[in-house]
């Protein structure tokens, strides 16, 4: 059986520490704001397109249902977002934005301005970046089938 490779050569190690230190980059910006990663997550989500459901949001941030529901109750709670069953089908469970929620876009905007500044790379390299490993994403998402 071949050894395995060092974790500096594999991938999804690299990946998985890149993303912990973006994480940790965040935390403090978040942490004045009064929200976590997660819940920043689901914020975007809403940015994107408010009103969606909370599977919906779920699909959107490639995660569970059961992982969604705490951090919108938990965003409920803290006056970001409202929570309504759809009247047409009492499963979903429709979530908007409050004024608020919609206000936290602005702030949020110095993640970016962070991650530029910490990576040292230049905005369109940091673009390039992402579009491969998204395209990597969708390959392994669509052999999942």
């Amino acid at each position: 059986m071949p050894a395995a490779m060092p974790l500096d050569d594999q991938l999804c190690f690299s990946l998985y520490a890149t993303s912990m230190a973006i994480t940790r980059a965040y935390k403090p910006m978040l942490d004045r704001m009064g929200i976590t990663y997660p819940q920043y997550l689901v914020l975007h989500a809403l940015w994107e397109e408010d009103g969606r459901t909370v599977g919906a949001i779920a699909d959107r941030l490639a995660l569970e249902s059961s992982t969604i529901t705490p951090l919108v109750k938990r965003l409920e709670a803290a006056g970001f977002l409202t929570r309504q069953r759809n009247p047409e089908d009492e499963r979903q469970v429709q979530v908007r934005l409050t004024d608020r929620g919609r206000a936290m876009r602005e702030e949020c905007g110095c993640l970016a301005e962070e991650l530029l500044t910490r990576s040292g790379m230049k905005g369109e390299d940091l673009g390039a970046l992402n579009r491969e490993v998204q395209t990597l994403w969708n390959a392994l998402r669509a052999g999942q089938g």
